[in-house]
Formats: structure tokens, sequence, C-alpha cells
């Protein structure tokens, strides 16, 4: 691999700015290059006197005297070819500057442009590198403070006889921490939690020490994603340094090799000798934080302690690959199985056609719709990953338990196995004689495929992806109980995906329905049509856009960013949209208030809707921006497929019409065939939408070189002074 892809691959995504520019600094030795060749035809051919110079010369240099295979100290012989020099500022404000001293060689003015691009690449490497390891420094010193109080609790938790007094006859005996720091120490109470929540809003967000055993647990627990997180951070500082020093190194040696001077060692001693080169202060770190963790949080087991420190290492399995094709292939032949026996039994036209489509295809859509979004987010993971978004420290995953597209995309398609069946066996039991006496078991085959499915869910043993079913059942529990926990990004994400499977919560309400009430021994949906039935078919469509409303004002209140109150108008407007088109659907008479209300509500909602996908979301449309009407940095190089995607995102929004202009009826396909058509559509659109709001969001992330997550702190000093 050429090093400036594996420079690329091994990078700090969100850092990507700060690091050496190697690309753009080999495509000026690449100028250099081009110059030399052009130019080396009329001075390579020489005639006359001076060839028989040079191969006079060339010959002497085979009487020269032997210097040994192994060298030491060489005298110099050559030209000085680079000076490199500093400013003598101060040692954070040392700017560094190199002078190209052949410049009045022809073509010397190319290898000066690159001299002066490599030492602006390498003083913004140094302000950089400093700026970090300052940060880096001053969360160590809040972590001594935050350690010295953890000691000073443990001391009062579980040993209050011991007394801060030191045995003057024993020079060697043990001195505990003093306890007096915990007279200026509080709780922070972070609003993680509905409790700590309402704490928060009651009270205060500092709380009295309590000194119970569940206070120095959670304290604990904190300390423990606190040091894990700064020396993952540490380990990326550590590993910055690294990259940009041997990019130095080879752009210089590559400069060596198309000029056939000697300036890489000078320069490179400059590269050692400077504050990126000298400064061993992150590798200390280092040690201290490891030491630190393992005496105090591992019991000086440092097998133990490291292990928890350094993050897991996805390991990509063989068998992953090898499952996902057999389900996809077993997925396409049961496809084609069902395809084939509805159209040898001709089902389109059969009697209870409309009864099928009615009941038993609503039950299996719901899985299908299911099914469609994993497929949509498996695609997405894969060109995230192609793009190098870093999509498990944007969501928050643990490292190493992320699942990949194959992964995604591998219980897809075993889920789709499962449906599949069922839809055939299903159709099977239908059409066969033999199997009418059982038609009760034949309408208890969908109820026992989702049953199946919640089980995978919620099954406790470690098996079938248990860390990621656990991290979207906790996530979609923060969207139910919005907005009593803090939002964070993976909360909302999952909400908004919610709002694109509307159709999926009201076939939950039709299973529960059509089960609980034992409609389904006759087949029958005497329910619909209810009263009570249609109210609830319009609060359960509207429960993910609320879970974001809450969330937005639970922002808005937080981070007092005044868009998040613009969003949950948005969500608002949704909801009003999607009540009127629901009540309009649902009155036989189609009367011209509600489809007026309903078209004037969805068209609003669809324009903001747009506006905010493409501008806010996407951050494209950028009038000023250096990709015109786009934005400033994109991860696709073709920019065709940016103006395709906001075309496909409008086209889809304007599906959302389709209900209120009537054209729920086609004469190929049945009421709800369109709908489930419709839904799907929605389901591809935010597929679309996710791609390129994570972009925007890892954008933003590199902007403000956001690489590391921000672990709250489990103690409050309310003295400053106190160190």
């Amino acid at each position: 691999m050429k090093f400036g892809k594996e420079l690329a691959s091994q990078m700090v995504q969100e850092w990507q700015t700060a690091y050496m520019d190697y690309d753009n600094l080999k495509s000026l030795l690449k100028d250099v290059m081009i110059f030399r060749q052009e130019h080396a035809l009329t001075s390579s051919s020489p005639s006359g006197p001076e060839a028989r110079s040079r191969a006079l010369k060339r010959r002497l240099t085979m009487y020269r005297a032997f210097s040994g295979l192994t060298r030491g100290t060489t005298v110099k012989t050559e030209d000085e070819v680079i000076l490199v020099s500093s400013d003598g500022g101060a040692a954070a404000e040392t700017h560094y500057q190199t002078m190209f001293l052949k410049s009045s060689e022809e073509g010397g003015e190319y290898e000066m442009v690159f001299f002066r691009r490599l030492d602006e690449e390498f003083n913004k490497v140094v302000k950089f590198y400093k700026e970090k390891v300052q940060e880096v420094k001053m969360e160590a010193q809040e972590l001594n403070r935050q350690m010295d109080a953890l000691i000073a609790l443990r001391i009062k938790v579980d040993k209050p006889y011991m007394r801060n007094k030191k045995n003057k006859n024993d020079i060697n005996s043990f001195r505990p921490a003093p306890l007096e720091i915990l007279d200026h120490v509080k709780i922070n109470v972070e609003p993680n939690t509905p409790v700590s929540t309402l704490k928060n809003v009651l009270g205060s967000s500092k709380s009295d020490l309590s000194f119970s055993k569940d206070e120095l647990k959670r304290a604990e627990e904190k300390m423990i994603k606190v040091f894990v997180e700064f020396c993952q951070q540490l380990r990326l500082l550590k590993s910055y340094c690294f990259l940009n020093m041997l990019a130095f190194s080879k752009i210089m040696k590559k400069y060596d090799k198309i000029t056939t001077r000697s300036a890489s060692k000078s320069y490179l001693e400059m590269v050692d000798k400077s504050y990126l080169g000298t400064c061993d202060e992150v590798s200390k770190l280092i040690e201290r934080t490891e030491a630190t963790f393992i005496k105090h949080f591992a019991n000086g087991n440092r097998r133990k302690g490291m292990k928890s420190l350094k993050p897991g290492h996805k390991v990509e399995r063989h068998r992953t690959t090898f499952f996902l094709g057999l389900f996809t292939g077993c997925s396409i032949a049961l496809a084609v199985a069902i395809i084939i026996s509805i159209h040898a039994r001709d089902l389109l036209n059969h009697e209870r056609r409309g009864e099928y489509m009615e009941s038993i295809f609503t039950l299996y859509s719901f899985v299908g719709f299911i099914v469609l979004h994993m497929v949509m987010y498996g695609m997405n993971t894969y060109y995230w990953r192609q793009y190098r978004v870093n999509y498990p420290f944007i969501f928050g995953f643990k490292p190493g338990t992320e699942l990949g597209f194959r992964e995604v995309l591998l219980v897809a398609s075993g889920l789709s196995v499962l449906t599949l069946a069922a839809v055939l066996s299903n159709l099977d039991m239908e059409m066969d004689r033999r199997t009418e006496r059982f038609q009760t078991l034949t309408e208890l085959v969908p109820l026992a495929l989702v049953l199946v499915v919640l089980s995978i869910t919620f099954c406790p043993f470690n098996i079938i992806y248990r860390s990621s079913r656990y991290f979207l059942l906790s996530c979609a529990w923060h969207c139910l109980c919005a907005p009593l926990y803090k939002v964070t990004l993976s909360d909302f994400f999952l909400a908004d995906q919610l709002t694109s499977q509307v159709q999926a919560f009201r076939s939950i309400q039709f299973y529960v329905y059509y089960y609980a009430l034992g409609d389904f021994r006759k087949r029958s949906n005497k329910f619909l049509g209810t009263s009570v039935y249609d109210l609830l078919y319009i609060v359960v469509a509207i429960i993910p856009y609320w879970s974001r409303v809450l969330q937005c004002l639970r922002r808005l209140f937080e981070e007092r960013d005044p868009m998040q109150g613009f969003n949950a108008l948005k969500y608002l407007s949704t909801i009003a949209a999607l009540v009127m088109r629901t009540m309009y659907s649902l009155n036989l008479r189609k009367p011209m208030f509600w489809r007026i209300m309903a078209a004037s509500t969805s068209g609003f909602t669809t324009v903001y809707n747009t506006y905010w996908d493409i501008v806010i979301d996407w951050g494209l449309l950028r009038k000023n921006s250096k990709n015109p009407w786009l934005r400033d940095k994109l991860l696709i190089s073709n920019k065709a497929v940016y103006f395709v995607a906001i075309v496909v995102n409008i086209l889809l929004r304007l599906v959302w019409m389709q209900l209120v202009l009537d054209f729920n009826e086609t004469r190929f396909l049945h009421r709800k065939a369109m709908v489930t058509l419709v839904a799907c559509l929605e389901i591809i659109r935010r597929g679309i939408w996710n791609f390129f709001r994570l972009e925007n969001e890892h954008f933003n992330n590199v902007g403000k070189y956001r690489a590391f997550k921000s672990v709250p702190l489990p103690f409050h000093y309310e003295d400053e002074k106190i160190r």
C-alpha cells in the first residue's frame, strides 16, 4: 500500500485537516519532476570538449579513495541545499522556515514553492500538536483532583474508622489520603436519567455527598469511563505525532530521489529537534494513566486493567460472509417460489383476495418494513466505511461492538428468510384443501413470526449481537421516555428513523386488535372503522413525531439553541398534516373541507421538511460555497450525486400527497399494496437521508476536531483554589 493511502486509513478522521497534506506536497514534487524531465534532453546529451570533460570526471571517480562499507562520521563535501531556521520565539509560538539555497538554478522556483508549502504544513502540525498536548495536560490535572476526591470517598465509605494522622514512630507507616478534601466536594448530578433530570429541574445540578456505597460505585463507574476515554485520547495523539513525523520523512526522501539532492538529512534533523520530535509528555502521561488505572481500578492486575483501557478491535469473520450469501440466496429462491405460487394458482383473482390483503398482507408487511429498513442501514454502513465516516464514534458505539454492513445485512437476510418462508407456508396452507380445517393455525403463522423476532430482540444471552441489540433497545427506551433522558445523537437519529415507520406502528396496532379480540379465528376485521380504533390509528402514528418534539424542546432548554425550537415546529406541523390526512382518509364521504385542510397542511409540511432536510440536515444549497449550491466540503467527488439526491428527496416527499389526491386505488394494486408501496418509498428516502445527514455530522466533527466523547466527571470542587 502506498504511504498516502496508508496515512489516510490510519489518521484520526476528525483531525484530518490537521495532518500534513501529503498528497498536495506530492503533487508539488510531481511538478518538479515534470520540469526536470522536460529539460533533461538538452543537458543529458553534451558533445565536444564538454562531453570529454564529463567522461574524464566519471572515470576519475573510479580511483577515488574507498571510504568503507560501514561509514561512521563523514566529511560533508556537497554544497548545502537548504538552511532551516526558527524565529526564536516562545516555545509555544516557534515558527520554522526553510531557505532554499539553489533558487538561482533553472527550475528552482518549483522547489521554492515546495519548501514554502512544506514549512506551512510543518508549522500547522506543530501548532496543533502543542495545543492538544496542553489540553491533555490540563485534563490530567483535573483527573488528579478527581482521584484525590475518589480516594478520600473510598476511605470514608469503606474504612470510616481511619484517621489522617501519621504515626511518628513508624516512618514506613501507611498514610491515607486527607479526608478534609471532601468538605469542598459535591457530586455532579448529570441529567441523564429521569430521576437526575427531575432533580436538576427541581434543585441544583450539584448535591452533597451521602457517603453511601451506591454513591461510591457510581463515582467509580464514571471515573473508569473518564480514564478509558482519556487513555484513548492520549494514544490517538501519540499516533498523530508518529504519522506526521513519518510523513515528513517520506516526503523528504521522495524529494531527494526526484531532485538527486541531499536535503532530507538537515530537514529531518530539524523535525527531530522540534516540539513534535522532542516532546515526550504524551508517552509519560500514557504510562502514568495506565499505572494509575491498574492500581486503583484493577486491583493491580495489569492484564485486567489493560483489557479495560484498550478498546476492542472488530474481527471480520468469514462465516458472516458465508451465511450472508446463503441467506440471500435462500431469500431470492423463496421470493421466486412465492411469485410462482401466486401465478400458478391465480391468487390475484381469487374470491378471497380482499380478505387476505386486508388481514394477512397487513400482518406480514410489518416485518417487511423492518427488513427493508435494515437493508438500507446496511448500505449506509457500507458507504460510510468506504468514505471513512467514523459512524461508530458519532453514534457512540462501544469500540469493537459496532455492526458493519455484513453483519447488518446478515440479520436482514436471515429475517427475510423467516418472513418469506412463513408467507410461502401460509399460502400453501391457505390453498391446500387438506389443511382447510386448520384455518386457526394458518392465521397464527404471522403471530409466531413476530414472537420469534421479539424473542431474539429481547434475548438476554450473549448471542446474535447482544450489545448492539441492547444499544438499540436503550435508544428506543430513551425515545419513548423523552424528554426525561438527555438527548444524544443516537437517540434522536433513531427517533427520526421511527418517523418513517408510521405504517409499521399501525401494523402493531392491527396485530393487537386482530389477535387480542379473537378475530383471527374467522379472519374478520370488525374492529376496523370503530371510533376507538380510528382514534388510536391517529395516536399511534404521531408517537415518533411527538417524541422528536420533546427531544427538540429538551435540547432547546439545555443548549439554548433556537434552531431546536424551529425543529420542534417542523415536527408539530408534520403531526398536524398527519392528523388531517388520516381524518380525511378515514372519512368515507371525503368532504371538501377535510380535503382542503389535508392538502394545505401536507403541502406546508412537505415544503418545511424538504427545506430542513436539504439545508439544515444535509448542509447543502450554500450559495457562496466552494462547490456552488452544495457545501465547501464533500465526501463524494462526483457533485451530480448530491443534486440527484436533492431531486429524489423532493419527489419522495411529494409522495405524501397521494393520500390527499385520491391516488390510493390503481387498476393493478390493491389499496393496502399501494399504502405499503408508499411506506417502502419513505423508508428508502430515509436511507438516502441517513447517508448525507451523517456526512454533514462528520464534517461538523472535523471542523471542531471533535474526536472524543465528552464524559462527565463525578465530582465538583466548590472552591476552585483547592488543588
